[in-house]
């Protein structure tokens, strides 16, 4: 198993804003080969930031490298240079192999 996150940190006056263009996106992730899960988290909130983390779970890493070279990529990214006003910087990417996996 093989977890992607992205981490954003969004002024809390744009916070809504941040949170409606997650909310109604076309992800097309179901589409895909390898795909298990995704969720927006939303954490805490300091000096007028909030901290929000896109946390994907993939089958593989492989099946996650395939995603980011995918139509289904490139349409889903496509406007994300319009929308980078809503948080502070480029979001910062963490992937992670899984070790133990108890459900």
């Amino acid at each position: 198993m093989y977890i992607a996150m992205n981490r954003f940190t969004v002024r809390t006056e744009n916070a809504q804003a941040f949170e409606d263009l997650w909310l109604g996106r076309d992800s097309h992730l179901k589409e895909l080969e390898g795909f298990v899960e995704f969720h927006m988290l939303k954490g805490p909130e300091a000096e007028g930031q909030i901290l929000y983390a896109s946390h994907t779970v993939w089958a593989s890493e492989e099946a996650f490298r395939a995603w980011t070279r995918s139509d289904a990529f490139r349409a889903a990214h496509k406007d994300a240079g319009k929308t980078a006003k809503l948080h502070e910087g480029a979001p910062t990417f963490e992937g992670f192999s899984t070790i133990q996996h108890i459900a």
